[in-house]
């Protein structure tokens, strides 16, 4: 398996302040537990808690992502993808990517991902596939709003956040059906 680490590629890039990011339902490099895989995976799709702190002062709002570049598909599996969350917001509740989660704050976007649903998809890593890491995100922006069209994809807010981000913190956690 290749271990490409999508984010240090960006890092090559452009410059970030680091944001410090925590959850109380994931270890860095610790595996995902059951209730952040996907339903059909036994799991309960729920997203995990995250906290960040050490925002630069010129923050103004924030993106948050999970993505998985082992995913065997030549360009990784977005499971949840948020932006415009207010820079007054440094904590998302587990549960926060449910379908109709009250737990996401005024104004906070989600876009589709792979599976063209608004919301969290957990981990379902096909059997065979080795152990998938999961990329969780969270980008300081110096912009209360990205201008992205509805229905965008992951991808075309990564690209958007990257030319507005000031800090990015990064939690990485695991999976593995074999």
């Amino acid at each position: 398996m290749f271990n490409y680490d999508p984010y240090a590629e960006l890092a090559k890039l452009r410059d970030f302040a680091p944001l410090t990011l925590t959850s109380d339902d994931l270890a860095p490099g610790a595996a995902l537990a059951k209730e952040q895989w996907d339903q059909g995976m036994g799991g309960s799709d729920l997203s995990p808690q995250l906290s960040w702190s050490g925002a630069p002062a010129e923050t103004q709002s924030y993106a948050v992502s999970i993505f998985d570049p082992d995913a065997p598909t030549g360009s990784g599996f977005w499971h949840w993808a948020v932006y415009d969350i207010p820079a007054s917001v440094t904590s998302l509740a587990t549960g926060a990517g449910s379908p109709g989660s009250a737990d996401l704050p005024a104004g906070a976007i989600t876009l589709p991902n792979e599976k063209r649903l608004t919301s969290y998809s957990g981990a379902a890593p096909p059997p065979a596939t080795g152990t998938h890491r999961y990329f969780i995100v969270v980008t300081a922006l110096d912009v209360p709003h990205l201008d992205i069209p509805d229905g965008a994809t992951p991808a075309v807010l990564g690209f958007n956040a990257h030319f507005h981000a000031v800090a990015r913190g990064i939690l990485v956690g695991t999976a593995s059906s074999d």
